[in-house]
């Protein structure tokens, strides 16, 4: 269940994406600004018909290949529904539910459906052609279950809407306190879309009943406002000055390698609203930090709503959003006042507790487990993946073993009981709990032959290896001078067009910490990626989307072409390589359906990563718009 609702609260990104767009027409059509109706009515046409949007991207999100066959279904899915269950009982008005229940329904028909096979006279109507049937028949089906079911329900909803509405600062505080205590699950934006898209109601001159914080914020609503104000001094302040903490606390030789990013991420948070790369910087790392800044959140929106704030935003509660909706607002100056002052708040409680309870920030990561690390280097694969599961909790612990590019993405049942400290004695570069049955290690290329060697091992109960072995295996190299690795700038050349970025700007700590090594990273724009240099493809992974390439000097490099790129199963790849394969520098080695991938990743920052350097670091020589075969465009000392 976890899974299935994370599931939708990422699929609901894809609809919740348009209002930025709404919001700046709906905005600047007002009499106050450009005055311009039609740029008004444009921006309503988005958001009064928010709840079939959102079945279209919640159908789309759910399907396993976000067909647009998936999002006709749930388009068809809304339009059955809300007309069939008004002729059963017309008080009946569901909202956003109606949109969320259909996008459900038919993402789910659409993956059970999509590939069915009919005989050769109803061959027309099979595969994708026939969800939008079965879907049709499902929602005329539920409409008539819902039409019986759903008036409770939704006085359920409506009285719970109307206490929290009603509750004064005491539920506006709830409400800011679990929105951000969830977002490390994603269901965060669940809650989200119900306080914003359908609590409350208001009605417009026009007699148009509109509902939700937003929308009525948005029309004109002067009641609207106290479920969003509270973000502003969280978002343009609070969580920029937590950086500025930890860049404070962080070790004095370290501060250079992350004041840049504390920098990039704060001015985010504080420009645009988008706080995730700062709270997924110490959600995992320090858990205790997270839940002092959700409860600073909810006390942020108290104080709001106890000093008649009335703000809000159409994406985030960032500068753009505070400037833009400005005239709408009711005693927008003060938040400016209470920004300074949670930004104070914020610095102290921070670094008191980073530097009092020695959390472990970026920055002020131990450099011993690293040693550990590199002593561990060697072990043989079958010795590690015996340790690996007994420091995850031992074969029973162990509900399904996955992995993708880097890193083992475990399901256990009990993740409390996995030796972090082991883990990184045996050779992982970072363990993430992601709640307490997930999992995910940090391993590095060596993951796919680690991951299978695992398999085999949890199904009999993980023997321990043969007497011996693993004395062999760890036998103490820590004496041993590290091989020096080179390779001349002239000799490199940038793989693919597009514009390099700092390692620090990818958004996954994996990269972003250098978990997998030094390197850096690059914004494609062009379409094919070539082999920065001479060697040999040492590992192409089944998914296409990341390939190992090692040097005549020694030097391993990985390039991973997207984040989350794995769960694609290959599609948005034309592979022109094979592993073993030797290479040149400008040779072929992926095609990318940029617009596929662009559409159905995260990102498409593709870092460029140098796995087995020691004590060397990697000199960027150029930065910004570089074209594919551009040389000379870093070093390594």
């Amino acid at each position: 269940m976890f899974g299935f609702l994370q599931k939708i609260g990422k699929s609901l990104m894809f609809p919740i994406a348009t209002l930025p767009a709404a919001a700046l027409l709906l905005r600047f059509g007002q009499d106050d600004l450009l005055g311009i109706p039609f740029m008004s009515a444009a921006g309503a046409g988005i958001i009064d018909n928010l709840a079939i949007i959102f079945a279209i991207g919640i159908a789309m999100g759910l399907a396993h290949d976000g067909s647009g066959g998936a999002a006709l279904a749930g388009a068809i899915a809304y339009l059955v529904l809300t007309s069939a269950i008004v002729t059963i009982n017309e008080t009946i008005d569901m909202g956003v539910f109606a949109g969320i229940i259909s996008g459900i329904v038919a993402g789910l028909l659409y993956n059970k459906f999509y590939n069915v096979k009919f005989p050769q006279w109803l061959a027309f109507f099979g595969g994708r052609r026939f969800v939008p049937i079965i879907t049709a028949a499902a929602m005329t089906i539920l409409a008539g279950v819902l039409g019986v079911a759903w008036p409770p329900i939704q006085d359920l909803i409506d009285g719970a809407g109307n206490w929290i509405l009603n509750a004064g600062m005491f539920g506006v505080g709830a409400y800011g306190f679990l929105n951000r205590l969830l977002l490390p699950t994603g269901l965060h934006h669940v809650i989200n879309t119900i306080v914003w898209f359908d609590f409350g109601t208001f009605t417009t001159a026009s007699g148009e009943v509109v509902r939700g914080e937003i929308n009525r914020f948005l029309r004109g609503d002067p009641t609207a406002g106290p479920f969003l104000s509270g973000f502003f001094p969280i978002m343009m302040f609070g969580l920029p000055a937590a950086c500025l903490a930890m860049y404070a606390a962080a070790k004095k030789e370290r501060k250079a390698l992350v004041g840049g990013m504390f920098f990039s991420i704060g001015f985010t948070s504080f420009l645009t609203g988008i706080t995730e790369p700062i709270e997924f910087t110490f959600m995992f790392l320090s858990p205790v930090l997270y839940v002092v800044h959700a409860l600073l959140t909810g006390v942020s929106m108290m104080v709001a709503y106890a000093l008649d704030i009335h703000h809000g935003f159409g994406f985030s509660a960032g500068a753009i959003d505070y400037v833009l909706n400005f005239g709408l607002a009711t005693n927008p100056l003060i938040l400016l006042v209470m920004g300074l002052v949670f930004g104070v708040i914020y610095f102290f409680i921070f670094y008191f507790l980073i530097v009092k309870l020695d959390l472990k920030t970026p920055g002020r990561e131990d450099e011993d487990e690293d040693a550990d690390n590199a002593a561990s280097g060697n072990n043989a694969i079958d010795v590690r993946a015996y340790n690996t599961i007994e420091a995850l909790g031992g074969a029973d612990n162990i509900v399904a073993t996955e992995y993708c590019t880097t890193r083992l993405r475990m399901t256990l049942k009990d993740a409390d009981l996995v030796d972090e400290k082991a883990l990184k004695r045996h050779g992982a570069m970072g363990v993430m709990k992601i709640n307490k049955t997930n999992v995910q290690v940090v391993i590095g290329t060596a993951v796919e032959f680690l991951g299978d060697a695992m398999k085999p091992r949890v199904a009999n109960g993980n023997p321990a290896p043969e007497a011996g072995t693993e004395t062999a295996a760890v036998e103490d190299t820590s004496n041993e001078e590290p091989a020096m690795k080179e390779i001349i700038p002239k000799d490199f050349e940038m793989p693919i067009d597009g514009k390099i970025i700092s390692l620090s700007e990818v958004p996954d700590d994996v990269f972003a910490k250098e978990m997998m090594g030094p390197g850096f990273a690059i914004m494609p724009t062009g379409d094919v990626l070539y082999s920065p240099v001479d060697g040999r493809v040492v590992s192409v992974f089944p998914t296409k989307h990341a390939i190992g390439i090692e040097t005549d000097t020694g030097i391993e490099i990985l390039i991973h072409v997207g984040l989350d790129t794995v769960k694609l199963d290959g599609e948005g790849f034309e592979l022109f390589v094979e592993q073993g394969q030797l290479v040149q520098r400008g040779d072929k080695l992926l095609k990318l359906d940029l617009k596929f991938l662009d559409a159905n990743a995260p990102s498409l920052a593709t870092p460029v990563i140098f796995t087995n350097l020691t004590d060397q670091k990697v000199i960027i020589l150029k930065d910004g718009d570089q074209p594919q075969g551009t040389h000379s465009i870093m070093k390594i000392e």
